[in-house]
């Protein structure tokens, strides 16, 4: 097993119970907690306001969409949210999806990975006190004065498809994955990273390839599938997730699902055990440490421990450190 696993704070729990968790992975050992970007608290403020919480845990947006700041905001915030924190931030960036970004920014994805290849290369750029590239959407002649920035902050790219993955392999420090089963992340995930790294002469060295693992460890298996549904009605809705569901092996899952459509209940028992079982870890605390181990052996070099709705997040992170993190408790 490696050292290397890091948590996601649950995007819905209060303030205060997001300082426990934080402190507990911190001292249980975790490499980084994950800050999710959705319609509620925003990552950026909550990554800031944990730094001044904890000492040593990495913090790390996964994953905020392009389409909401501009490369010149989004370089000034990351570096802003590192600061505070001495240099713990790495930034997860995604494109997002169009019902979203449309509904909720007014902004429309044009072609992903150009625009992906262009904005990451601005941020860059502004970080390391260069001038920033011309862009076809995004063009700025931002730069830092009285302060600088660490030009290095690592910067993290979610993706699915092929073209997506590859590109994160040859321009970003690592890839985010979500809702991603161990088959795709070893049959597509590793080759296409590979070929983008081969593109610009680098191997997978030092690169990270980072997937939530939703687990729970708990003797309420009804309930954790409750609460994972819920999570996961919404992606089998989504262009991006439908394709890779089917690449990895369950286009039955999204026959069923569709067919059960507008029924919302019916489409949620829809997404089998089966998936959820390739998906997840849940159980008690072996039954977890088997489902992190099955990314690992897929070729995830960190995985990310994401608690699942109505479920013990504080038993799962202490289960999984027990003998994945190998802490030193204090």
């Amino acid at each position: 097993m490696p050292t290397t696993i890091s948590c996601s704070i649950p995007p819905f729990e209060s303030f205060s119970a997001a300082v426990g968790h934080a402190r507990l992975a911190e001292q249980l050992g975790y490499d980084a907690i994950m800050f999710s970007h959705i319609a509620s608290r925003d990552s950026f403020t909550l990554a800031a306001a944990l730094a001044v919480h904890t000492e040593r845990i990495g913090l790390a947006t996964a994953v905020a969409p392009l389409y909401h700041r501009s490369p010149a905001s989004m370089a000034q915030t990351a570096a802003t949210v590192d600061d505070v924190s001495g240099g713990r931030f790495r930034l997860g960036l995604g494109v997002g999806h169009r019902v979203t970004m449309g509904g909720w920014h007014g902004q429309q994805i044009g072609k992903p990975a150009a625009e992906m290849r262009e904005y990451i290369g601005i941020v860059r750029a502004i970080l390391a006190g260069q001038a920033p590239p011309p862009g076809e959407r995004w063009s700025s002649n931002f730069a830092f004065i009285g302060f600088a920035p660490r030009p290095d902050i690592p910067i993290y790219q979610a993706a699915l498809s092929p073209a997506m993955l590859r590109l994160a392999g040859e321009i970003s420090d690592g890839v985010i994955l979500w809702a991603t089963p161990p088959q795709y992340v070893r049959d597509v995930v590793i080759p296409q990273v590979t070929a983008g790294r081969a593109r610009v002469g680098k191997s997978l060295d030092d690169f990270e390839i980072l997937s939530a693992v939703p687990s729970s460890v708990t003797q309420d298996r009804d309930g954790a599938l409750a609460g994972i549904r819920t999570e996961l009605h919404r992606y089998f809705g989504l262009p991006f997730y439908r394709a890779m569901f089917e690449a990895a092996g369950f286009a039955a899952d999204l026959a069923v699902y569709d067919a059960a459509a507008p029924d919302v209940d019916a489409q949620k028992r829809a997404i089998s055990e089966d998936f959820i079982d390739h998906l997840c870890g849940i159980g008690d605390g072996d039954a977890v440490r088997r489902g992190v181990q099955r990314y690992i052996e897929a070729g995830v070099t960190n995985p990310v421990l994401t608690g699942i709705l109505g479920t013990d997040y504080d038993a799962t992170l202490d289960a999984v450190a027990a003998d994945i993190a190998a802490p030193t408790k204090a």
